[in-house]
């Protein structure tokens, strides 16, 4: 039973339309379902409250639907809840529940972008969290993905990073070289200031370029450093991508297009450089490369869309970026659709806002950034010390198991949480908050209700939904019908936002349910409905934190 496509089916009797798009109400009281009338006014040359009030009448309760009232333009549907609840918990611990069958489509998502020679700081998390939410929604909503990561590994901060290791002959650490490097790389660009160490570190980034043997054997060392630290975050953090590019392989490929689009008249020569002009689309004007011949982020981007194309077969290029880079993507954007590339109509760019602290906006430049290893043991530290409050005799290694999952969740969903636009203000002390809008208030809503089996019993497979009739129940019942189209909607919308919205919700309206429907001590009936409803709970909140690379401990 599908209480969404019945709703389809009822407004397409009447209706005839190609394709129906229906909106979940902000408020229960206004329903489960509401299709919006506006779109019919032109089709029906009508008021859309005119038309609400005619298709209200006209369409009867039927099936699932218990009662079609008018709100306004909207046209509001009711669901039955107990004659869905039973096949739909039924179908909910089948597993799987919310996926959608293959669409024969496939997404690249392009995110991280991490550099190699710098330390991660907290808005290389926000990017990660997202992207890898993105791509687990997208998978679950039917489509195939291929993870991919671009990542700056030649450039002015290598030269930088790599002066500060021949020079400023800080001790080596043997494990975490690559966060070593990164400070290092903080330390050498408090140094950049002096005149002499800017020409040192101008003479470095030459010689690089040149290829001196000397210093590619140094850049190749430490770029491993970095590497191998990457590849520790990447499991600790649960990503695993397809393919990693960096800017040392793409640099020559874009080279190759930029005077190829010289040669064919799309791009131009001016005093500095060579562009292409892109003010009658109103973007001004796009450098790609220098006079001197140097690549810019311009050039690497041609040449790193040039060489996916040869590897991957897709349908949609994603890429996930700060909202400093929407003018540059726009350009780039444009400038594929200019020489004819495919590009153009595959690509999208979903940018994000900054991620501060209280203390203010980090600056990698001016060494005031918050590295994630710092961040790290702060959120851990934290972590520990609420499971240590709650739990006096657990072992070491289960406090440092619940701590890393607790932690984790704290900052992923911190990242996600917000409108992918807006700035986020990062309190590891809100966001550790058992009782707020965090990841943790959600584990710990999946942690109740695995305590409640231990009290009382698992579900044993047979229930009676008729008995399911409280305000609570009924809200349950709701919020657990909506999961497959909210997996939909944040797949169309790129918003992983809306799933942490939606996983809040029926974790608070869980905890609604739990302190006033008791189980233990309810009729055999009720009880057993009662643990039928939670089991299909745990199951949703198990696999919506999961699509967020956040795990579901059985204990807080």
């Amino acid at each position: 039973m599908n209480a969404e496509k019945e709703v389809i089916k009822l407004l397409n009797k009447e209706l005839k339309l190609k394709s129906i798009s229906l909106e979940i109400p902000p408020d229960p009281n206004l329903g489960d379902y509401a299709f919006p009338c506006f779109q019919l006014s032109k089709k029906f040359k009508k008021n859309p409250v005119e038309i609400a009030k005619e298709l209200s009448e006209k369409i009867k309760p039927s099936g699932l639907i218990k009662q079609v009232k008018q709100a306004g333009p909207y046209l509001n549907f009711f669901i039955n809840k107990q004659k869905i609840a039973e096949s739909l918990i039924k179908d909910i611990l089948k597993g799987d529940y919310g996926a959608a069958k293959p669409k024969n489509k496939t997404y690249m998502i392009e995110y991280f972008h991490a550099n190699t020679h710098k330390g991660l700081h907290i808005g290389h998390m926000r990017n990660i969290s997202m992207g890898e939410a993105l791509c687990r929604i997208l998978e679950k909503a039917g489509y195939k993905v291929i993870r991919t990561n671009y990542q700056g590994d030649i450039g002015p901060h290598v030269a930088k990073c790599i002066w500060g290791y021949l020079n400023l002959k800080q001790k080596e650490p043997k494990t975490g070289k690559g966060s070593w490097l990164g400070k290092i790389y903080t330390l050498a660009n408090t140094k950049a200031k002096e005149e002499a160490v800017k020409e040192q570190i101008r003479e470095i980034n030459n010689k690089l370029y040149t290829k001196d043997k000397k210093f590619i054997n140094v850049w190749k060392k430490t770029r491993q450093y970095c590497l191998d630290d990457f590849d520790l975050f990447y499991r600790e953090f649960g990503v695993k991508f397809d393919r990693l590019y960096f800017e040392s392989e793409v640099e020559e490929p874009g080279k190759k297009i930029v005077k190829d689009m010289l040669k064919k008249g799309l791009a131009e020569e001016d005093d500095e450089a060579i562009i292409i002009n892109l003010e009658k689309y109103n973007l001004g004007v796009y450098v790609l490369l220098t006079r001197d011949g140097n690549a810019l982020y311009s050039t690497k981007d041609l040449g790193l869309a040039e060489i996916k194309q040869k590897e991957f077969k897709f349908d949609k290029s994603i890429h996930i970026t700060g909202a400093e880079q929407i003018l540059h993507f726009k350009q780039l954007f444009k400038t594929f659709e200019i020489i004819g590339s495919d590009m153009a109509k595959k690509s999208t760019h979903i940018p994000y806002g900054l991620v501060m602290l209280p203390e203010g906006k980090m600056s990698s430049r001016e060494g005031t950034i918050v590295l994630f290893d710092d961040l790290k043991e702060k959120l851990f530290t934290a972590a520990e010390k609420a499971i240590k409050q709650r739990h006096k005799t657990l072992s070491k290694k289960e406090i440092e198991n619940r701590t890393k999952q607790i932690a984790y969740a704290a900052l992923k969903f911190s990242m996600i949480n917000r409108e992918n636009n807006r700035d986020i203000l990062f309190d590891w002390e809100k966001a550790l908050d058992f009782e707020g809008e965090t990841g943790p208030y959600v584990q710990y809503a999946y942690a109740r209700i695995c305590s409640i089996f231990k009290k009382v019993g698992k579900f044993k497979g047979k229930l009676n939904a008729s008995v399911l009739i409280t305000e609570y129940e009924e809200k349950l019942i709701n919020y657990l019908s909506k999961f497959p189209s909210v997996i939909q909607q944040t797949a169309e919308s790129y918003k992983p936002s809306l799933l942490t919205h939606y996983l809040l919700e029926l974790a608070q309206a869980f905890n609604e349910f739990y302190h006033n429907c008791p189980i233990l001590h309810a009729d055999k009936d009720t009880k057993q409905a009662r643990l039928g409803l939670v089991s299909a709970v745990k199951e949703i909140l198990k696999t919506g934190l999961d699509l967020l690379a956040i795990e579901s401990p059985e204990q807080m």
